[in-house]
């Protein structure tokens, strides 16, 4: 930031020496250690984030070169169909808790062989509606039960295994208060289990709100392209998958062998996956089985999802993947996992990145901006490029008729991504620290307009530190962008308005929701576009 403080004058040079002016191309040995080191430092992170954005590519590369492994519906069928114990496992969700009762119990599976478990922690009032709407469906006849615990110990991996104890299905279904099983899940799902070997069977998720806003549609990208390439490369080719702690079930006696649920990491689920599939568990995806869920509507909470993600990963890293590294398994399969459990360190390395931005490209000037246009080509293609096309290819999977239509969002979707850098970063050094965190939900919001306010005004958390940081990051990096133009870095100038744009977004987003404000950023107009079926991407 000294930088921008010198007094510049035309017969200076960007470092304060006298010199030609920037633009002039100049040999390494005109440049100074602490210069050099500069550069060399800001392109072994910019190589290490191509790295794993070049894995991006490769899980293409798998999706499509093993599309004949994709799979299909079970060959064979149950005669008899074995027990299923659903868990709906809630923590103040007062707003959407009926929904996800009733959509439970349409569920189409014989009603002794049923069983519902409302795994309720609440608080709240969510608590007296829930125990109400169970009394109510028992008496109607369905196989449903109600556990109220007094205490959040271990948070959602406690209450599921607390319900998993008093279960008496063989099989167990779960799913978030914000999504609706349609009611054929069971009769399509049971029947992989036919495989004494099968573990788990995921389905997709899509979401019900997609279209509400501009961060709604982002939101649903970002997770298209984990659903169909991260998901469908990782099980077709082999590789280990997690399961997503909602909308699967799972065996009971794998959860057992592969030692229970744990709470050790916030990413309880993809902990259960990754130890179940080194005792030999096989998870199956099913992608062409879709269950509606609910995205998270405000800013904060978008934020406060990731952020737990991000931080779950990098405990289960830290747990596992030094045994995962010593198991005999194939090279492809440790490999993978590694990029997995380990891809949210990218956040704090382009936070030093970042940091290094400024110096780096005054350096940069003294050698000629031409200089180093063909490593700069080659990062590109691996960092924003990669990005970018990932989710587009995954939009053209699922949207064939229309996918060019989002096109134009897609540099948004990187924007989006800039703009968790903070909220992630913090997040994950905290886990790289063993700094332990509560489980902190998503706020599920009604789709009836009136509920969502109410919800939102219940619900909504504060932001807290979250927009002055990311307004001062966007600043930081309208300072970049003159500082580029001044020394005429011309391709530079497309990227930093990405950061500008992903930071003043998100910071503005969230001091508009603090403030209670109930205008939103429209996205495009795509409603009314579902996407096709996924039979081939199954």
């Amino acid at each position: 930031m000294v930088c921008f403080l010198a007094p510049w004058t035309a017969t200076a040079n960007p470092l304060g020496r006298a010199g030609p002016i920037p633009g002039a191309f100049f040999s390494l040995s005109q440049i100074g250690a602490v210069d050099a080191a500069i550069v060399a430092v800001y392109f072994l992170l910019m190589v290490v984030l191509c790295v794993y954005g070049l894995h991006r590519y490769q899980l293409v590369y798998r999706f499509y070169r093993h599309r004949d492994r994709a799979t299909g519906e079970p060959g064979a069928r149950f005669s008899e169909l074995p027990a299923v114990t659903v868990q709906l496992p809630i923590y103040n969700e007062r707003f959407v808790v009926e929904a996800l009762l009733g959509a439970a119990c349409r569920l189409d599976y014989p009603r002794n062989r049923l069983e519902i478990q409302v795994l309720d922690d609440s608080n709240d009032e969510t608590r007296h509606i829930a125990r109400e709407t169970v009394e109510q469906l028992k008496s109607l006849g369905y196989p449903i039960e109600y556990y109220h615990r007094a205490n959040r110990e271990g948070f959602k991996a406690g209450a599921l295994r607390e319900g998993l104890s008093k279960a008496r299905g063989e099989f167990i279904a779960v799913f978030d208060a914000d999504f609706s099983p349609p009611r054929d899940f069971l009769q399509r799902t049971i029947h992989y289990f036919i495989d004494p070997k099968t573990g788990a069977v995921q389905a997709r998720w899509t979401h019900r709100n997609r279209n509400h806003s501009l961060l709604t549609q982002l939101q649903a990208i970002l997770l298209d392209g984990h659903f169909v390439f991260e998901h469908g490369g990782r099980a077709r080719s082999g590789c280990f998958f997690n399961f997503n702690g909602t909308a699967g079930v799972l065996r009971r006696s794998m959860i057992e062998d592969a030692g229970g649920w744990q709470c050790d990491t916030l990413t309880e689920d993809t902990d259960l996956s990754y130890r179940a599939q080194m005792r030999g568990w096989k998870y199956v995806y099913a992608p062409q089985i879709e269950v509606p869920s609910e995205l998270p509507s405000d800013m904060v909470s978008f934020q406060v999802q990731q952020a737990r993600w991000a931080k779950g990963l990098i405990q289960t890293a830290k747990k596992l993947l030094p045994r995962l590294l010593r198991a005999p398994l194939p090279a492809r399969v440790k490999i993978e996992a590694l990029f997995h459990l380990t891809g949210n360190l990218s956040f704090p390395l382009m936070a030093v990145l970042f940091a290094l931005l400024v110096p780096a490209m005054t350096v940069r000037s003294l050698w000629g901006n031409g200089a180093l246009l063909a490593p700069d080509l080659f990062l590109f293609l691996g960092t924003f490029s990669s990005l970018s096309s990932f989710y587009l290819m995954a939009q053209k999977e699922l949207f064939p008729d229309n996918w060019s239509q989002r096109i134009v969002l897609m540099p948004l979707v990187v924007a989006a991504g800039v703009g968790l850098m903070i909220n992630n970063c913090v997040a994950v050094l905290e886990a790289l620290c063993g700094v332990q965190s509560p489980f902190e939900r998503t706020a599920k919001y009604s789709s009836d307009p009136r509920q969502a306010r109410l919800a939102r005004r219940k619900y909504r958390r504060r932001s807290r530190w979250l927009p002055a940081a990311n307004l001062a990051a966007g600043t930081y990096f309208v300072l970049c962008l003159f500082h580029a133009l001044r020394l005429e870095n011309w391709w530079a100038i497309p990227f930093l308005l990405v950061f500008v744009f992903g930071y003043y977004f998100t910071g503005f987003t969230m001091l508009n929701e603090e403030r209670g404000g109930g205008r939103r950023f429209e996205g495009p107009n795509l409603s009314g576009r579902t996407p096709r079926s996924v039979a081939r991407l199954s």
